[in-house]
């Protein structure tokens, strides 16, 4: 169980902040980027979720997915073996592919890419896109150095690929898409 009885600690004022381990390191390290911005990706995921118009089955793949990537900043925060019992695994990939999966069953083929926009939930599906996609860099970048769980950018790929395509779910399986035109305005 986890209990948080202080907010303000004022262990980060110097500028360090503390990893899951309890390891102190800058609040600019790789890492704490890392699952700073996966954080941001959950911000953005929330806010998705305010412009759903009601749609119970997306809101529970998105709460899912909340929770998922709460599990990926955690597996991020705890380096080494002492994060053994937070790592990600391979279950949350697979169940992205196959909502995917089900969700592209119904929408036609692209015949173009695509602009964010439609409806303001396709719109907020693609900001919380590339927050994502964001992230996932920035977890690549860490995985130069340190050792980094596999399955968390696997996971994050597959999730901008969901994301993508609810976008395209939420614009009437695409019938809102708005596409874009080359050299529209040259």
């Amino acid at each position: 169980m986890v209990k948080i009885d202080r907010v303000v600690t004022r262990g980060g004022d110097g500028g360090e902040t503390s990893l899951g381990d309890g390891t102190r390191v800058a609040k600019d390290a790789v890492r704490v980027e890392a699952f700073g911005t996966v954080d941001e990706a959950n911000a953005a995921i929330g806010l998705l979720r305010l412009h759903l118009d009601g749609d119970a089955a997306a809101d529970a793949m998105l709460m899912r997915i909340s929770n998922d990537l709460f599990d990926v900043g955690s597996d991020l925060c705890v380096p080494g073996a002492a994060g053994a019992r937070l790592r990600l695994t391979e279950a949350p990939c697979l169940r992205l592919e196959q909502e995917v999966a089900d969700m592209n069953d119904s929408i036609a083929p692209l015949t173009s890419f695509i602009l964010p926009g439609g409806t303001p939930g396709a719109a907020y599906a693609h900001l919380a896109r590339v927050a994502v996609r964001r992230a996932e860099r920035r977890v690549v970048a860490l995985s130069h150095t340190e050792e980094v769980n596999p399955n968390v950018v696997r996971f994050l790929n597959r999730l901008s690929d969901h994301l993508f395509v609810l976008g395209r779910r939420l614009n009437q399986n695409g019938a809102l898409d708005v596409l874009w035109v080359p050299g529209a305005n040259r």
